[in-house]
């Protein structure tokens, strides 16, 4: 049965959390700190991360927060945490952070504590930074938290102080015509809170990066597109699992062999099958590490096929069937269902 953290909190707790987000967002650093940032190949820069919060579908309590640490520039998986928790404050727009960067920190501190050596230079947040409401989103607050450089990189347009996705924005995105080409998102007020970015020649939707903590707004757009494969920077790629590979989960972390792939962690039998299903609708539902998966073959309830002979049974494992194959065939469905 699908679980719902209680309604909107009370407006004293919004209060109160408006305060902290005014009172942390006086100790955003939105220039560069460190060597390696003012480098123009990042010389220096040994380790990237990402984070996220995945939910599962129809679950808005359960969640799995997860923390990849990656080689740059080779991008490769160095190490990976995810835990499974439950969330109990309520999403409330302009308020993310409350809900998620509790678990994020706590992926941070196991890291430091277990792994120091693999610490991230800089973390790859897969939501917003000073483009926020308030000036202050979820990678800024992780920054401030974990006093590491943070960087917000959103999917879609967060349409704050007069930005907004109409016409206008539209043709400039048109007009982005190579991987690396940006423009700035400059709001009513007149500054700049991020910036558009094509980071891929073949993408046609941008990516919005913004200031999080500890880094420039130009640095952080250059390290964003220079951790892009695809449209989505490997870092917060990898942190769910890129397309097509859902590892394994049971509350863990690990540290993987260097310069292994992050594709290689694929079902240990049969490199071509991934070891969890396709995550069907919802944002990151069904890729969760935390949860154990196991395909189950099922026919439709009794039905049966009509042939010359009148009605046959379906094939059930004979050689050669697609049942005994493993894939879809007339009346037949795969279905994922939990391990016991």
């Amino acid at each position: 049965m699908a679980r719902e953290v209680a309604g909107r909190p009370p407006e004293e707790t919004l209060s109160l959390w408006k305060r902290e987000q005014a009172l942390l967002k006086g100790r955003v650093v939105d220039r560069d700190t460190e060597a390696w940032q003012r480098d123009p190949a990042f010389s220096g820069l040994r380790r990237v991360g990402g984070v996220d919060v995945s939910f599962v579908k129809g679950d808005s309590v359960s969640a799995c927060a997860s923390l990849v640490v990656l080689s740059y520039p080779e991008l490769e998986v160095l190490y990976e945490d995810c835990r499974m928790v439950s969330l109990t404050a309520p999403y409330v727009s302009g308020f993310l952070a409350f809900r998620e960067v509790p678990f994020l920190v706590d992926a941070v501190r196991r890291l430091r504590e277990k792994e120091p050596h693999l610490m991230p230079q800089v973390l790859l947040v897969d939501g917003n930074g000073v483009l926020h409401h308030r000036g202050f989103g979820v990678a800024c607050h992780l920054g401030i938290l974990t006093d590491l450089p943070c960087i917000g990189v959103a999917k879609k347009l967060l349409q704050v102080d007069g930005l907004e996705n109409n016409a206008l924005h539209k043709e400039k995105i048109r007009l982005l015509q190579a991987g690396g080409d940006t423009f700035p998102l400059m709001g009513g007020s007149g500054a700049i809170l991020g910036m558009a970015l094509k980071s891929h020649d073949h993408s046609t939707k941008p990516l919005y990066v913004s200031v999080g903590h500890k880094m420039s707004l130009e640095a952080a757009v250059r390290l964003t597109r220079g951790c892009c494969r695809f449209r989505i920077p490997e870092p917060v790629r990898q942190v769910g699992g890129p397309p097509g590979v859902w590892p394994a989960c049971t509350t863990c972390s690990s540290v993987l062999p260097s310069g292994r792939h992050p594709l290689s962690r694929l079902h240990p039998q049969d490199p071509g099958r991934p070891r969890a299903p396709p995550h069907q609708g919802g944002r990151g539902a069904g890729r969760c590490r935390n949860q154990r998966w196991a395909p189950r073959e099922a026919q439709k309830s009794r039905q049966v096929r009509a042939g010359p002979r009148g009605p046959q049974p379906r094939p059930q494992n004979a050689p050669g069937s697609p049942r005994h194959q493993g894939v879809q065939g007339p009346g037949l469905r795969v279905e994922w269902s939990r391990a016991p």
